[in-house]
């Protein structure tokens, strides 16, 4: 059976024995500092580890409760599995408290138990009041279908029922991912003398060996993990959900902070632009403002930035999801699903939370037609956003779509295996709907060229390719071409492109002029005019002689033997017979005279014409037929 790992947080009011109840369940004390020993209060995250079954691991962090630590709690209380709400039984909910219920409940939070500590300060025939009491006041949140448990840490009544119950719950909760891409949001950063930079965290999900090579996001330096410890304990692996130090190598202490992110590969998101579902307090006592200045907390970050609405320019109570955009000063490092909180600077307070849409949010417009877009993301399985993304991008490499999409690698493999996405050659990820969007582009494009140019053999490819690149990355421009070549959607002639139905031709109200042209070129054998002639005596316009002359030669029907001089087809290539027929494998220029009867002006050009087709090759002062001409 595969071992799952769990954080357990405690959270509520402060000096409502929150760490008392840590050390009752664990025997540590987890106020390490001198001030938080002198003032009895949390002042940084404290973590210990619970207890350990044979098939579960369980640690426990205890947060602060007082407001002015209010950045501690969240970043302690994002990577836990199952929260405790410490209630003072005689003292009930406080203000701390239903501010740490609305926080737990926007970062997803759903599994609680509530435990009504220093029970030994009320008398007993009040116990079932007092927890009547905390019941009611929890209706409407998270915790409203939690057990409540009497305890007292000092006297230790009530501990192994919290124990037990803890186990119960965690038997039903799923564990992080220990297959997923490593990622361990840093909380707190330190140096141990002679070993260098330690970092500490939950990990988020994923796993990391001693030895492995890191990254530290978002400044991107490269590390390598020297040395592990999972509460204090050496280890050569951590997994997903554990509390977990590392030893950096080649990290200074300056080089990482709190909000850092942990990672083993390029497929997370660095961003400063977050795509966002939230949900205000209901209670909010300033209204929220379009642009408004708002801190956002996420994983153990902490970064300014300004709220954008698209359907409104204020919220005044909190009664509906919002979808919208944050904007931040500093890049974070999210992915898609990931919780976070929002609070006001100034006055500080917490005004909502809720969870990232997209981490690479675009500019959109204000109105209804962007709402419905962010709605239709929200809502997209993992296929669709792949091909969402793809639509968006066209084509990326695999390390980026999985920045994009905020996917694992592994269930990115297994959409790869759906028809509708496409690896090509070098690795670069597609989907079916692009090419299909490529093809009709270029199938629009050709059908046009043919129709103003139907004397044309097709489409320069070189052209076509020049024309998409800033559109389309030019290998998936080839594999659409490749694709269709081979289907014989379309054909290629040398360098063009063209439909499969196309052929080119000479427009029906020029027609019997062009093949007057023709007739005239023939008649005078092989020794024609310029053909430039020809055209004007036909009367073929001075704007459409050039195109004339070009489909003439692309269609074969006369054969140039330099600018000026052209041959009808039929007399080229029969003067090439006779001249074949007329001299043996090797001859020279008296006998190609002699054979065709031609001047210098036509016969040089003729035979440097045979040269250039193949037909000869020259040798001194001869020239030597090639078997081709056989």
């Amino acid at each position: 059976m595969t071992k799952r790992y769990f954080t357990v947080g405690m959270a509520g009011h402060i000096d409502h024995g929150k760490t008392a109840l840590v050390k009752a369940l664990t025997n540590k004390d987890t106020d390490r500092l001198k001030e938080e020993k002198e003032r009895g209060i949390s002042i940084e995250l404290g973590f210990a580890p619970l207890m350990e079954t044979e098939d579960m691991d369980i640690s426990v962090v205890d947060v602060p409760g007082h407001e002015k630590f209010i950045k501690q709690m969240i970043a302690g209380v994002a990577g836990i599995d199952l929260v405790i709400l410490v209630v003072a039984a005689d003292e009930g909910v406080m203000p701390q408290t239903k501010e740490h219920l609305e926080i737990l409940s926007f970062l997803g939070v759903d599994h609680g138990i509530v435990v009504l500590s220093k029970m030994d300060k009320v008398d007993e025939e009040l116990h079932n009041l007092a927890k009547e009491e905390i019941k009611e006041e929890l209706v409407g949140t998270v915790f409203e279908s939690s057990p409540v448990i009497l305890a007292d840490s000092l006297s230790g009544k009530g501990i192994s029922e919290v124990k037990q119950t803890i186990l119960q719950f965690l038997e039903e909760v799923p564990s992080r991912s220990i297959t997923g891409d490593f990622r361990m949001p840093i909380d707190q950063v330190f140096t141990v003398k002679g070993q260098g930079t330690v970092v500490r965290g939950t990990v988020y999900e994923g796993s990391v060996k001693e030895g492995e090579s890191l990254m530290l996001l978002p400044s991107g330096k490269e590390t390598k993990a020297r040395q592990i410890q999972v509460h204090h304990q050496e280890a050569h692996e951590a997994f997903g959900g554990q509390r977990t130090a590392i030893n950096l190598s080649g990290l200074s202490r300056e080089e990482a902070v709190r909000g850092n992110v942990l990672v083993k590969s390029e497929f997370f998101t660095v961003t400063d632009t977050i795509d966002v579902s939230i949900e205000m307090v209901e209670d909010l006592e300033h209204p929220v403002k379009q642009r408004m200045p708002v801190k956002l907390h996420t994983g153990t970050s902490e970064t300014m930035g300004k709220i954008i609405f698209f359907d409104r320019n204020e919220v005044e109570t909190g009664q509906e999801e919002i979808l919208c955009q944050i904007r931040l000063d500093e890049s974070i490092v999210v992915k898609r699903n990931d919780r976070f909180i929002l609070r006001r600077p100034t006055p500080a307070e917490t005004i909502g939370g809720g969870f990232i849409i997209d981490p690479n949010g675009s500019r959109y417009k204000f109105g209804n037609e962007t709402i419905q877009l962010l709605e239709q993301m929200k809502n997209g399985t993992p296929l669709q956003r792949v091909e969402d993304t793809l639509l968006k991008h066209k084509s990326l490499s695999k390390s980026k779509l999985l920045q994009e999409t905020s996917l694992s690698s592994s269930v990115l493999e297994e959409l790869l295996e759906n028809k509708e996405l496409l690896v090509l050659p070098g690795g670069v990820i597609t989907s079916v709907e692009v090419m299909r969007e490529i093809e009709q582009l270029m199938n629009s494009e050709f059908a046009e060229f043919h129709r103003q140019n139907p004397m044309r053999t097709g489409y320069d490819k070189a052209r076509i390719i020049q024309f998409y690149k800033d559109r389309f990355k030019e290998p998936l421009l080839e594999h659409v071409i490749r694709l269709n070549l081979q289907a014989e959607k379309w054909y290629q002639s040398g360098h063009f492109l063209a439909l499969k139905e196309f052929t080119p031709h000479v427009p029906d109200q020029w027609r019997k002029r062009s093949e007057q042209v023709l007739e005239l070129l023939k008649n005078d054998g092989m020794k024609p005019d310029d053909l430039a002639g020809y055209l004007k005596q036909a009367g073929i316009p001075a704007d459409m002689q050039l195109n004339l002359m070009q489909f003439y030669r692309e269609q074969g029907k006369v054969v140039h033997l330099d600018d000026n001089i052209a041959f009808h087809q039929d007399v080229f290539y029969g003067a090439v017979h006779r001249l074949h027929e007329e001299t043996d494998e090797e001859f020279a220029l008296p006998e190609a005279k002699d054979s065709l009867g031609l001047s210098r002006k036509y016969l040089i050009p003729f035979l440097e014409k045979l040269d250039s087709l193949g037909y000869t090759v020259r040798i001194e002062n001869k020239r030597k037929w090639k078997s081709s001409a056989h």
